[in-house]
């Protein structure tokens, strides 16, 4: 696995560029911003890098992979509207979950009974995570089955011209954006192997990526009930992780028996919310260093969390 480093929002505060003068990069790097989609190759998405810079433009390619090859498009169509469909089930299902979580964890019972009764409510809350991504993965392990995207034609050829363009470049940076749509597209032309061995410097939602579970979180959404979900696995290239950018505009930390509920959710991940400046190495995988705050089984929030 390449080395990572992970880091929180770059809207407020950029310090990618920083992060790569810290590793020793000089560049060029190769930049994936398909989770702007359209806006994918507008100026200043990660603030001024100070090197270099060769887009990979994914979002732009797959919209000429599904013009240029049809049967592909409409399979790969069905097979999104398949997993959003089973996506809103999931919801479904988790919102009462959710529901029933909350409304346990404020009666009145004995000690012992009520410790039972809330690790019941998290098992509820994780088996219906564990079914939900076991399902989404065989529905896509399905599809690249059937489909062998690499040997399509278009696919093929957008990813010969991404390992050329990948040759010079000394990393990959990965911006944020929308995430399934940035997963998804990456998935798409297998950039990470395309990647090899080179340093991979991912931002907020680029960060949530390339962990092993994708939650999506907000404590304050503008509809709906604020309870996490998850969306996919990830590309796993950091394990025993889920990180949550930009905390201080999506979590409730007065909410300790939500923050309680979610670590053993998750558990045993660690749960790293990652604000501005935040920073997470890994090599082969496994977190070496960090600054970084650790939300805990407590409802707490430990500051500069080092494994």
């Amino acid at each position: 696995m390449p080395p990572v480093i992970l880091l929180g929002p770059q809207s407020h505060k950029p310090d990618a560029g920083d992060a790569l003068r810290e590793a020793g990069l000089k560049g060029p790097v190769a930049l994936v911003t398909a989770g702007y989609q359209e806006r994918e190759t507008h100026e200043g998405l990660l603030g001024n890098l100070g090197v270099k810079t060769v887009n990979l433009t994914l979002h732009a390619r797959s919209e000429d992979v599904f013009a240029s090859d049809a049967e592909f498009a409409i399979a790969y169509k069905a097979r999104q509207a398949r997993l959003k469909a089973q996506h809103d089930m999931y919801r479904i299902r988790l919102d009462h979950a959710f529901e029933a979580a909350k409304a346990i964890s404020v009666r009145q019972l004995e000690s012992e009974l009520m410790a039972e009764e809330r690790e019941a409510s998290v098992r509820v809350l994780r088996n219906l995570d564990s079914e939900h991504l076991m399902r989404s993965h065989a529905v896509a392990s399905a599809f690249d089955l059937r489909w062998k995207p690499s040997e399509r034609k278009v696919i093929a050829r957008h990813q010969k011209e991404l390992k050329k363009l990948l040759e010079p470049c000394e990393a990959v940076v990965i911006a944020g954006g929308h995430v399934a749509s940035l997963l998804y597209r990456m998935r798409l032309f297998d950039v990470v192997r395309l990647s090899g061995k080179r340093p991979i410097v991912a931002a907020s939602g680029g960060a949530m990526v390339l962990t092993e579970r994708i939650y999506l979180f907000h404590d304050f959404p503008p509809h709906g009930t604020g309870v996490a979900e998850v969306l996919d696995v990830g590309l796993g290239l950091v394990k025993d992780l889920v990180v949550l950018p930009d905390p201080r505009h999506r979590l409730s930390f007065e909410d300790r028996e939500g923050i309680n509920r979610f670590v053993r959710r998750i558990a045993p991940a660690a749960c790293m919310a990652m604000d501005d400046g935040a920073r997470i190495f890994a090599e082969r995988g496994k977190v070496t260093r960090s600054f970084v705050h650790r939300l805990l089984p407590s409802g707490e929030v430990q500051a500069g969390w080092v494994p």
